[in-house]
């Protein structure tokens, strides 16, 4: 595992005029990844955006995918200049999103992530003028042979043709519009838009443009941690990722009763569309709710507890000028948790110090869990008082497992160069600088703390960004 330190991180198809239609069986690998709709395989409102990543974004990008970085190329004015300078040429010159050429350059030939592009890989880079039935020495195929003039062929195809075709009439040369259905390796394919129409124009079959948009997904789609605060860049909004899902804050008490505004990680408006939106976050935690059915009830994280009887209310010390009167559609989403009753002690939590000892202890619901480090305490409990008890009072309680981390805290063992991501309770090794970078956290977020504190987290799967891949074509081309 590549380890992160404070001072110094480590490093880590076919041609449409000149035969037949029919593309070569996919390169890419098809590894178990988030399926993607064969009908939507990439929008509109990112089709024609050249400004989607600059050049110094494209050279960084092929740099940690492969050799393609490495190579000098000859541009189709006969200039030397490297793969990144070529492919974001063509995307200002036809206005074709970077993205969407990357994924076609490696949906094609796999070159994007090749440890050593093949000559036959830069030969026939995007699949352009290159189909099964084509002679490759044929002068009207070998005029597109090199990667700089494959990458013209293709954008100027889709930007001069297809995208016209579409404009005039509705449909390109081969029948393929959005609303029109056609048959593709079995199955009935209605594009939902220009773009997918596009896709299916290019190469007419299936598997190999579902790869397309499985690549898309892997590279330009990130699965932030269950427990991260994020924050569009094109707004002020807070969202919470959560099982997949964002959440927005509705109103800035139930943001920062929860969190700080340091926590969140600012990402792209398109990467955040990626995500369902969730159920709201309307209230603080522990709001004490008025349903429709007349119940009161306290708002526990994700949770809905009921309060048994007034008694019960009274004698755990609530007010009724803390009720909130809720509609009924603010409710959907939580579940049913625990009610609260006479026996409920500390409901709403609270942090006990063992007046002997020292000892801190999260107490709820009667059960005490200990807090191992001061970090904990900073973190989870930035605004609770502790009460000062006596032993026997601790003794008292049941006890429960100490405390985790709150969800989406980074953090890191004094004096060791790892760092983690707290989620769901697990602890989520960050393995090299590039994927702590690609998600946007910022270092001074870490939290350094004792490794016992740490380590009563469980491990958790590992965050990192998409590595080379070490599968080889699916395909041997004849040259």
């Amino acid at each position: 595992m590549v380890e992160l330190t404070r001072m110094n991180w480590l490093r880590k198809a076919v041609i449409l005029t000149l035969c037949a239609a029919v593309s070569l069986p996919s390169a890419f690998p098809t590894v178990a990844r988030a399926e993607v709709d064969p009908e939507l395989l990439f929008p509109d409102s990112e089709l024609e955006r050249a400004d989607a990543m600059s050049l110094d974004q494209i050279r960084t990008f092929l740099q940690n995918k492969g050799g393609l970085s490495r190579l000098a190329l000859t541009d189709v004015d006969g200039s030397t200049k490297s793969a990144a300078e070529i492919i974001w040429r063509v995307a200002h010159d036809y206005r074709i999103n970077p993205k969407f050429l990357l994924a076609l350059l490696q949906r094609e030939q796999s070159i994007v992530e090749a440890s050593n592009p093949s000559v036959y890989q830069l030969d026939w880079a995007t699949g352009y003028a290159r189909c099964d039935s084509c002679d490759a020495d044929h002068p009207l195929v070998a005029a597109y042979r090199g990667f700089a003039k494959q990458l013209e062929g293709a954008a100027q195809r889709i930007r001069n043709n297809y995208l016209v075709d579409l404009a005039v009439r509705g449909t390109t040369q081969t029948g393929w519009g959005p609303g029109i259905t056609k048959i593709v390796d079995g199955l009935a394919v209605t594009p939902a838009n220009k773009a997918t129409a596009i896709l299916y124009t290019y190469t007419p079959h299936l598997n190999g443009n579902l790869n397309f948009a499985r690549i898309l997904k892997r590279w330009f789609t990130k699965g932030y941690p269950d427990g991260t605060v994020v924050k569009s860049s094109d707004g002020k909004r807070f969202w919470l990722i959560s099982g997949g899902q964002r959440r927005p804050f509705a109103s800035a008490t139930a943001f920062f009763t929860r969190y700080s505004a340091s926590q969140a990680v600012v990402i792209p408006a398109d990467e955040l569309g990626d995500y369902e939106e969730g159920t709201a976050i309307r209230y603080q935690n522990y709001s004490l709710l008025h349903e429709p059915d007349g119940k009161i009830s306290l708002l526990d994280g994700d949770t809905i507890r009921h309060i048994d009887s007034m008694e019960t209310f009274r004698r755990i010390g609530f007010s009724l000028d803390e009720v909130l009167d809720v509609p009924s559609e603010d409710l959907i989403g939580y579940a049913p948790g625990s009610p609260i009753t006479l026996a409920s002690a500390y409901p709403t939590g609270s942090l006990l110090q063992d007046r002997a000892s020292g000892a801190i202890y999260w107490v709820k619901d009667g059960v005490r869990q200990v807090v191992m480090s001061k970090e904990i305490l900073k973190v989870n409990f930035p605004r609770n008082r502790i009460v000062v008890v006596s032993s026997e009072t601790l003794d008292s309680y049941a006890s429960g497992t100490p405390v985790p981390f709150a969800d989406g805290t980074l953090v890191g063992i004094q004096g060791q160069p790892r760092v983690f991501i707290i989620s769901k309770g697990r602890r989520r090794p960050i393995l090299s600088e590039a994927a702590f970078r690609a998600y946007g956290w910022n270092f001074a977020n870490v939290v350094w703390t004792t490794e016992p504190a740490v380590m009563i987290h469980e491990s958790g799967e590992p965050v990192d960004v998409p590595k080379p891949s070490d599968v080889q074509s699916a395909f041997s081309p004849v040259l």
